[in-house]
């Protein structure tokens, strides 16, 4: 297949253009090299696959018309991955007009080239932050996700609104994923196990907000790859009949579907400190903090729809990966 993968040099997109390409997949990358998180790092993942023949890459922002519709028209790409997004929940109190205009107006240009050139499925990045005020854990797709927290939330929430709309509409198969903490090697500097990894080496206290009491559920890089590429080769059909439960899932014949993808296996924020110290075998200083507007308390994805449809199964334990990513980070940082 040839793929348009957007956001190619962040952290999930980097790492699942090195897997289809890996696959023998064609692959178009796209993203803007922003600076909301140190550029270099970006660069640097580019660097592992960006000589290789079956992949090309364009430096635009999805914000662009002009140029995002060009590439869509030389090269007519089957299916899309759109990662391209302004990250950050905190962020986006301060900067609400950089998640407007990536995360709703971008992917509305995403949306209206996938209807233009007939794309066979497109993927894209929801979160785990839509669920908001949604107090039932574990999260089910099934849940209301009609209360968020922030504006980040907001507009993740508004793109499956507007995929559900075009699948419905123009008949694109569409599937949102949302992603409940993703960490791992070639992570993102602004996520904590990045920060707090750095803080520690360098004997800087870590800021720990809501004392310490939030679960998440961590999602380890290479589980959330293995479950976009199942999803992305089986895209959902239009439905002849309505579904038997009540839910926004159910209640739509479009070809449209949305998804958790994590681990199931959440765990509290000072059990995840605890294995960055036993990585580290040093100590974390540490600074409480009362909760963060924005912030979710608690996190974990009901996986059921994901794991029955694709056999989808998160294989790396968090303290396997928090020692991975420690690994590559005293590898890239060159620490002793």
């Amino acid at each position: 297949m040839k793929i348009l993968v957007t956001g190619s040099a962040g952290f999930i997109g980097s790492e699942l253009c090195l897997k289809l390409l890996k696959q023998g997949e064609k692959i178009i990358g796209i993203d803007n090299h922003n600076n909301y998180y140190d550029p270099e790092i970006k660069i640097a993942r580019l660097s592992r696959f960006i000589k290789n023949k079956n992949y090309k890459h364009y430096k635009i922002d999805i914000n662009d018309k002009k140029k995002l519709r060009n590439i869509f028209k030389i090269h007519n790409p089957d299916c899309v991955i759109n990662l391209a997004a302004q990250a950050g929940v905190r962020y986006s109190i301060k900067n609400p007009e950089a998640y407007i205009n990536s995360n709703i107006l971008g992917f509305f240009n995403i949306l209206q080239n996938c209807r233009f050139f007939k794309i066979k499925h497109l993927v894209y990045a929801s979160s785990s932050s839509v669920y908001g005020l949604n107090s039932k854990i574990p999260f089910s797709e099934h849940d209301s996700a009609d209360h968020p927290l922030s504006v980040y939330a907001a507009t993740k929430r508004s793109n499956e609104i507007l995929a559900h709309a075009y699948s419905h509409l123009f008949d694109i198969p569409t599937t949102g994923l949302r992603f409940f903490t993703v960490y791992g090697p070639w992570g993102r500097p602004d996520m904590a196990l990045f920060k707090f990894t750095r803080s520690i080496i360098m004997n800087k206290k870590i800021e720990v907000f809501n004392f310490g009491r939030h679960t998440r559920d961590f999602t380890y890089i290479d589980d959330i790859i293995d479950g976009i590429i199942k999803v992305l080769k089986n895209p959902p059909k239009r439905k002849k009949r309505w579904n038997s439960f009540k839910s926004d899932l159910a209640t739509s014949k479009a070809p449209w579907a949305i998804y958790n993808i994590g681990s199931n296996k959440p765990i509290k924020l000072k059990q995840y400190i605890n294995a960055i110290e036993k990585a580290l075998n040093k100590k974390a200083k540490i600074i409480y903090r009362k909760i963060q507007s924005g912030d979710l308390k608690d996190t974990n994805a009901d996986i059921s729809e994901l794991t029955k449809k694709f056999r989808y199964k998160p294989k790396t334990s968090v303290f396997n990966g928090i020692k991975k990513f420690i690994d590559w980070y005293k590898n890239y940082y060159q620490i002793k």
